[in-house]
């Protein structure tokens, strides 16, 4: 069951002043991939709200669930599919999110992950070859073990420990060969709805709590989230702009696995005793947990000139400061389900379409 907001996440208020920046680009129509993940989903109505008509989103023909104006069932490594799409549409930029983030069934399946998470995009990367379309694509933090110290900077090898990851790899470096004018951008975890409510890191944890279900997760994995808002806003800034090569973006906070459990626990008013906690190797071999993935992202700031993202969760009191944090209700007094989307789906009061 989907989540219940208390308000429309996709109805945008923009300034009086707004011109379309991607219109005047050359940029549209625009093509979405993997609009059944976060971010894709976010980012295709953020961008349909803002160019309406000129945003169409892909899904896999398995997923039918997923329906609404502009979205289509087409697996994008059907390459026969895909270019009647483009003859169609004719677009001038695509924003890649596809792929299967399923640490588990990537173990058990490598075939799936490999015909998913890289084939998929060789499919893309041969219809655009020699066409004039804006490519920016999304990787992920686990590109890396997490076996040091974390805040990974571009320039720091790849080590994965899943096979998720190695996809993922596999992919950047056949974007960075075949299109070096691309945009790669490597994320962590997106706050964010998601169109099932159980695909997100928020609302898998909170439809445990919901159900009186625990939920365990991890002491010592480590990662840099950010709300959806600030990330719909920077994949807008890259579909414009003529930037090329990887970045990182990594929100500024860093919290592990568990932290963000205690914030949606205390937050959504739940019974603390629910989550639980452990190293993450003793959760089993399969899948392989990353450590400390933690990203720095001063390279993306440095070339939009602006911070690129506010801190997740916005408001500082909401930061864990230890095991028990959660179990002190006095933090948040008017702790609810409802305050989740309030405050840890959307940057509260803030405008961040900037």
């Amino acid at each position: 069951m989907a989540i219940e907001l208390p308000f429309d996440p996709f109805v945008l208020n923009l300034p009086t002043n707004w011109q379309p920046t991607l219109e005047a680009a050359g940029r549209l129509p625009i093509l979405v991939t993997g609009v059944a993940g976060v971010v894709g989903f976010n980012a295709f109505h953020y961008l349909q709200q803002k160019y309406p008509g000129q945003v169409i989103g892909i899904r896999p023909t398995s997923n039918w669930r997923l329906t609404g104006d502009g979205i289509i069932g087409l697996d994008p490594e059907d390459e026969p599919s895909l270019q009647q799409l483009f003859e169609k549409y004719k677009f001038r930029s695509v924003l890649s999110c596809g792929g299967s983030c399923a640490l588990k069934s990537c173990e058990l399946d490598p075939a799936m992950a490999q015909r998913v998470n890289v084939n998929s995009v060789t499919s893309l990367i041969r219809l655009i070859s020699q066409a004039d379309v804006r490519l920016v694509h999304l990787s992920i933090d686990l590109v890396y073990s997490g076996s040091g110290s974390g805040n990974y900077v571009e320039t720091d090898p790849t080590d994965p420990v899943t096979v998720y990851g190695k996809t993922m790899v596999q992919t950047e470096e056949l974007i960075m060969s075949a299109r070096p004018d691309a945009s790669l951008l490597r994320i962590s975890l997106p706050m964010g709805i998601s169109f099932n409510g159980h695909a997100g890191a928020i609302d898998w944890i909170q439809s445990r709590f919901a159900k009186g279900r625990p939920a365990t997760l991890y002491y010592d994995e480590i990662r840099t989230p950010t709300y959806s808002q600030c990330m719909n806003s920077r994949i807008e800034d890259l579909l414009g702009a003529d930037l090329a090569g990887l970045f990182h973006a990594g929100g500024p906070t860093k919290l592990s696995l568990y932290q963000i459990a205690q914030i949606v626990n205390l937050v959504g008013g739940y019974a603390p005793d629910l989550l639980q906690g452990c190293n993450r190797l003793e959760a089993g071999p399969i899948p392989p947990r990353a450590g400390d993935v933690t990203m720095n992202s001063d390279k993306l700031a440095r070339c939009l000139g602006k911070p690129p993202f506010l801190p997740w969760p916005f408001n500082p009191e909401l930061v864990p400061t230890d095991k028990k944090w959660h179990y002190d209700r006095s933090i948040l007094p008017r702790a609810a389900p409802d305050k989740i989307a309030e405050l840890l789906y959307c940057v509260p009061g803030a405008f961040v379409a900037s």
